[in-house]
């Protein structure tokens, strides 16, 4: 897995955070373009439900989009310290939900009334309001007591283990790093001890 792919697999709400990974200039944003973006929704497409309604997203989408995570972002890495989430991040939240709320449209199949959830409006705006709402239910459900970072050094990723001795965001990515790492150590201390 290489870096400039996103992480997935976690929480909507975490991989969606996961979208800014560390680099060795900073961070980059991986849904910095329109085209970025609708990879990733095709990554989680199993998860977003008729959200994107075959829609292709544009340069107005993606400020909804980075709006959400960037309130997501600080609401959990407070909690991830142990502190209050900011106030303005929980309302922008709640106001990305309030604008595109959704509604469970009922259809007949011909043999039974089915439900299907449904929001109006642009797809920046559908999408926020999804992900606002992953975003609720990932800082109420309980489980966000267990939330880690990698422990790799140059790694920002968050995650909710289930296992308690998860170190990594990823086997494949830091995991694999570290291990070569601790490899390479072992082969270098040894050799040093030959000489």
């Amino acid at each position: 897995m290489r870096d400039s792919e996103p992480l997935t697999g976690e929480p909507l709400a975490l991989d969606l955070v996961n979208t800014r990974p560390a680099t060795a200039g900073g961070r980059t944003d991986l849904l910095d373009t329109p085209e970025r973006l609708a990879a990733w929704l095709a990554l989680e497409e199993a998860r977003m439900g008729p959200e994107t309604g075959g829609d292709v997203p544009t340069e107005a989408d993606l400020a909804a989009i980075h709006a959400v995570r960037a309130h997501t972002e600080r609401a959990v890495h407070a909690l991830l310290r142990g502190q209050e989430p900011p106030a303005a991040a929980l309302r922008g939240l709640t106001d990305a939900q309030r604008v595109a709320p959704a509604v469970r449209e009922l259809t007949w199949d011909g043999g039974r009334v089915t439900p299907t959830v449904r929001r109006t409006g642009p797809l920046g705006i559908r999408l926020a309001a999804l992900l606002a709402e992953a975003a609720a239910d990932l800082l109420t459900d309980p489980a966000i007591g267990r939330l880690r970072e990698c422990e790799a050094d140059d790694c920002v990723m968050l995650f909710l283990p289930a296992n308690p001795r998860r170190r990594w965001c990823s086997a494949a990515r830091c995991g694999n790093r570290a291990r070569v790492a601790r490899y390479y150590q072992r082969h270098k201390q040894a050799a040093g001890r030959e000489q």
